[in-house]
């Protein structure tokens, strides 16, 4: 054998062995995953039931948990999700407490240290402590049944196996801080829309802030018809930056462009109904669809709960919950149906505190001087030392910031208060009727989000939820000082000053009991509700609940204005209909610019310019639609994008310079930008060009330079190459791509965008979408991006995924069962 023979020989050999090696590796890795999947058939002992409960799966991995008592159901969902989901449960507690870098390390400090501030972990203990008996035992037999589950599986969940730790038991006020991780993702916890409003103000007056940032605009939807007046050009006083301001900005700053290019992270939903009178089956009819961030594994778990009543009448409560929480959040109980949208309600203040001089241990309140208090925060770092953190208090709540100008910026939110989160919403589960769908929501501990309930009767109804402020002495829209006394929050709204809107069953005579609630003062009385995160009355009920940011009412006023069409037809809904209108990717928001696109691209704008031929060209393609192969709808909402950046920074620019997370996206500045360019007034020109027209057709050409950074042709810059999902789980980003495929859901092409009823980014849009009718749940439909297991290995990885990319009608209820499990005493 010569030399090189030899080596060939010793090389193919250590090939061998590496191979085996990695073979022994891969093999073991699918091993241990395959140890931490789900028990589907047999009996499991499950220590604490009262007598046995089934769960059945069905092709989707849905689970029927049937049991004799609530909980025992308790404890077998708390079972079931812990080895479905455990690792999401683990993270969701930990984001609502700020203890992700104990489990991740440091690249988690940022979230923690911002959550540690408001101390969830010990207002949880709190509410554990006062919590009602029969709540807190339901919420301790479902902790146990959390334990349990984890603890029956052959190994730990995979994810913990590559973060070489094991998972921390599950404790009862864990699934508290479940809820104030949706606490966080719902509502402003740094108070940034109203410290924009304030540096709005302070930088263009309050002529300039009515302009740029109106209460409401043309695109108002509201449940009672309430209207703003329309806006006028402001007075000269208000004046863009001058040009050197314009010009010294970053890039990220001078073109909002790029911030609005990124996916939307502003929490939203679409939820609306029918009522009874207009419906096949005379029950009313729901649809929701919650929009969130969308991730691997998805937000929600599906699960049908059936136990008897003391009386021994089966309860039936179906649709989904949240992972770490005993409760369905939104569905049907076979009376009543329900859905969320977020409100946007006022419920965080920021309180200009006054300190004392270069001490800064004490701040005035209305009965003297306080000092502030410091709550040590530790942070646990994996692989790190522990990071000492103080968060400091006033009575008011945490400092966010300062202090500035001898004043520290205090944070008033309710959700501190231990009175604002509960199990309540658990009551959902055996109301009857939309007035006891009603009076439940205000008391249930929640973030504050718009209920919209059906019932079987035909009776549809919106309210919101939660605690909210009663504020004396101010609005709540800018920040003020509260150190004498004469602007506070002065407690809570009771019930009957809550606003309702309630259109009653047809069948309903005068002779029916009416609700203790407050009516809109100009009820909906077409026999449809919607909520789509818009403003919905006015008045004074609109002074009662404040305004923290309401989006535009261009999507609401889709959704109204399809339902009304929908009822104009007379044909009687049937779910199918209100799907097609949860899909609607009509983009009438974008119509008019389309025109102004247009009109600016003349052929004299075309003779100087070649490729403004080939926009014009793809541009006169518009169809309307937001759909995956439009090229003209991303090139208008570019070009829309782009006109908005050069025609407003000039005038945020000083508010950047006032508040450094200055953010104007919940801003209705569109009117304002609308009046600019068809009135094209000279003295609020940006003075980076010489006329209107000139900025407009910048804007153009920046939407071609757009194109040609992609180095695609025009008729291929279509909307679903910029809208492909990016629905990832989160160790993905960390690993090559072939192997991050095998962990997320594959990159397809979503029609939709922000200002349409089909809400979609690539990594947002609706969490789920359900229609149902309570009593006819059989007909109902309900779909959801990803699976329900967060095993790669699990057949329900992505079982039902397809079905919500194509917008296809799947059941409500789960279907035939595929597994059986029985958990004994």
């Amino acid at each position: 054998m010569t030399p090189l023979e030899k080596r060939l020989r010793y090389l193919l050999s250590a090939l061998s062995v590496l191979l085996l090696l990695a073979l022994i590796v891969v093999a073991w890795g699918w091993w241990q995953m395959r140890g931490s999947l789900p028990q589907l058939d047999g009996t499991r002992a499950l220590a604490g039931l009262g007598a046995p409960v089934t769960i059945e799966r069905d092709a989707l991995g849905v689970p029927t948990i049937r049991g004799t008592s609530r909980n025992d159901v308790a404890r077998a969902t708390g079972f079931v999700q812990a080895q479905d989901r455990f690792f999401q449960m683990d993270l969701l507690r930990r984001t609502g407490a700020g203890e992700l870098s104990e489990l991740i390390g440091p690249a988690t400090l940022a979230i923690d240290r911002a959550h540690r501030l408001h101390g969830f972990r010990r207002t949880a203990e709190k509410i554990l402590a006062t919590m009602p008996a029969e709540q807190r035992a339901l919420l301790d037999a479902y902790t146990a049944g959390v334990n349990a589950g984890l603890g029956t599986l052959s190994t730990t969940p995979w994810e913990y196996l590559a973060l070489r730790t094991t998972p921390r038991p599950w404790q009862s006020q864990d699934s508290l801080l479940v809820i104030y991780a949706m606490w966080f993702d719902l509502q402003d916890a740094n108070a940034r829309h109203e410290q924009s409003i304030r540096a709005l103000r302070l930088s263009l007056g309050q002529a300039g802030l009515d302009f740029f940032a109106p209460n409401g605009d043309s695109w108002d939807a509201a449940l009672d018809g309430s209207v703003f007046p329309g806006i006028s050009l402001p007075p000269a006083r208000v004046k863009p930056a001058e040009l050197e301001m314009v010009e010294s900005l970053s890039p990220n700053l001078r073109d909002p462009a790029a911030r609005y290019e990124l996916d939307p992270l502003t929490p939203g939903s679409n939820a609306f109904a029918v009522d009874g009178a207009h419906t096949a089956t005379g029950a009313a009819m729901l649809a929701n669809d919650m929009h969130l961030s969308i991730n691997v594994p998805r937000l929600w778990y599906r699960a049908v709960l059936q136990w008897p009543d003391a009386a021994g009448k089966l309860q039936r409560i179906a649709g989904v919950m949240l992972p770490g929480t005993p409760a369905v959040i939104a569905g049907s109980n076979g009376h009543i149906a329900w859905g969320f949208t977020n409100s946007y309600v006022d419920t965080t203040d920021v309180v200009l505190t006054e300190t004392d001089g270069t001490a800064q241990i004490l701040y005035h309140t209305p009965h003297g001087w306080i000092e502030i208090e410091e709550r040590s925060e530790p942070i646990k770092v994996r692989g790190a030392a522990t990071v000492p953190f103080t968060a400091r208090w006033t009575e008011w709540g945490p400092i966010i910031s300062g202090p500035e100008e001898g004043r520290y910026r205090v944070l008033r939110w309710n959700a501190h208060n231990v009175e604002s989160t509960n199990w309540n919403l658990l009551e959902f589960e055996t109301a009857t009727t939309v007035d006891a769908a009603v009076g439940i929501a205000h008391r249930a501990g929640m973030p504050n989000l718009n209920l919209i309930v059906a019932d079987t009767n035909g009776a549809i109804a919106w309210t919101v939820t939660g605690t909210l402020p009663k504020r004396v002495g101010y609005d709540g829209r800018q920040p003020v000082s509260w150190a004498f006394g004469d602007r506070k929050w002065d407690g809570w709204l009771q019930p009957t000053e809550i606003p309702v809107v309630r259109i009653p069953a047809k069948s309903q005579t005068a002779d029916s009991p009416t609700p203790p609630i407050v009516t809109a003062e100009s009820l909906a009385r077409d026999g449809v509700l919607w909520a789509a995160n818009q403003r919905l009355v006015g008045g004074a009920a609109l002074a009662k609940l404040g305004d923290n940011g309401y989006m535009g009412g261009a999507r609401g006023g889709q959704i109204r204005d399809d339902l009304r069409q929908l009822l104009t037809t007379g044909k009687k809904a049937v779910p199918a209909d209100l799907l097609a209108m949860q899909l609607d990717d009509r983009a009438l928001y974008l119509e008019r610019w389309q025109k102004v696109l247009l009109t600016i691209l003349s052929d004299e704008a075309v003779a100087k310019n070649r490729d403004r031929a080939d926009l014009r060209d793809a541009v006169r393609q518009w169809d309307g639609h937001a759909g995956i192969d439009s090229a003209a709808y991303r090139l208008v909402r570019t070009f829309h994008l782009k006109l908005a950046a050069r025609a407003l920074d000039p005038f945020f620019a000083k508010a950047r310079d006032t508040y450094d997370g200055f953010d104007s996206s919940q801003f209705h500045c569109d009117d304002a930008l609308w009046q600019l360019v068809q009135q094209k007034p000279l003295r609020l020109l940006n003075p980076a060009h010489k006329s209107w027209e000139e900025l407009m057709l910048a804007a153009a050409d920046d939407a071609i330079a757009e194109v040609d950074q992609t180095g695609l042709p025009f008729k291929r810059f279509t909307w679903g190459a910029r809208n492909t999902l990016r629905m990832q789980h989160p160790f993905s980003r960390f690993l090559p791509k072939i192997l991050a495929r095998l962990l997320d859901m594959p990159a397809q092409p979503l029609s939709g965008d922000n200002d349409m009823p089909r809400v979609q980014s690539p990594a947002f849009g609706a969490s789920e979408r359900m229609v149902v009718s309570p009593g006819h749940e059989e007909e109902g439909i309900l779909h959801l991006p990803g699976g329900q297991n967060g095993n790669p290995l699990s057949p329900y990885y992505r079982a039902g995924h397809a079905a919500w990319v194509k917008g296809e009608p799947t059941p409500f209820l789960p279907g035939p069962a595929q597994h059986t499990l029985t958990l004994q005493p």
